[in-house]
């Protein structure tokens, strides 16, 4: 997807470096000229390995007079090249993903809805077919010698959604567990288990009751995201 497309404008990344981000929602980022702004920071984990103080940030602007905040802290550049930190994005790339048939194992569901309330209370990302089928896509960012994992901290809304994904398949329909991931250091994927034993535990459950879980890489850049190669996953 492009990643300007429903931005005012984009701000030149080599402009911007990161200066703190604090109460999950807010970081302090300062310009070469010395200006110090705010932006909205998308991400309510703990950007373990991403959050890098002094790191060249890139940022979108937007002109809606709703928002206190115009900025959003888009990118964050590790090891010499971009990753995407904007949790809201994998959903829209899941969609371009269904759309254009990339995932082969989704490819077979002509129509789907979007922030679907389920009967729980929850919303799940997506409902596919004539609810035939749950959709549930989780953004990735924590890398550590090649091993892309997930969560970066405790996550029980995460574990949720997986025990909701069960519960689908024990009523005859499918489910599926999509990591996008947006750093250009992996090369497979395992539940963080350190992080949250928890949620490690569950994710193994789900694919033992026949939840499909699916690991896609995303090539970042300055100006587009898109979905590349599929990862290994190791549970």
């Amino acid at each position: 997807m492009r990643l300007w497309a429903n931005s005012a404008a984009a701000v030149a990344p080599s402009c911007r470096h990161l200066l703190k981000r604090y109460k999950r929602f807010f970081a302090d980022i300062q310009l070469d000229d010395g200006q110090i702004i705010t932006a909205v920071t998308p991400n309510t984990g703990s950007m373990k390995g991403v959050c890098i103080v002094g790191a060249r940030v890139l940022v979108s602007y937007s002109d809606s007079p709703t928002r206190k905040f115009p900025f959003t802290w888009e990118l964050v550049e590790v090891a010499g090249r971009w990753v995407g930190i904007n949790t809201h994005l994998p959903n829209h790339l899941a969609a371009e993903a269904l759309d254009r048939k990339l995932i082969p194992e989704l490819a077979r569901y002509q129509t789907y809805r979007r922030e679907v309330k389920l009967p729980s209370g929850s919303r799940i990302d997506f409902v596919l077919g004539d609810d035939e089928a749950l959709l549930e896509v989780k953004n990735v960012t924590l890398v550590e010698d090649g091993m892309a994992l997930f969560p970066d901290s405790v996550t029980e809304r995460g574990t949720r959604h997986l025990n909701e994904l069960m519960e689908a398949v024990a009523e005859g329909r499918s489910a599926y567990m999509l990591y996008v991931v947006q750093h250009h250091q992996a090369v497979k994927f395992s539940p963080a288990d350190e992080l949250d034993p928890v949620y490690g535990t569950t994710v193994r459950d789900a694919y033992q009751a026949g939840v499909q879980l699916i690991v896609m890489k995303a090539d970042v850049s300055d100006r587009e995201i898109v979905l590349r190669e599929r990862l290994p996953i190791e549970l």
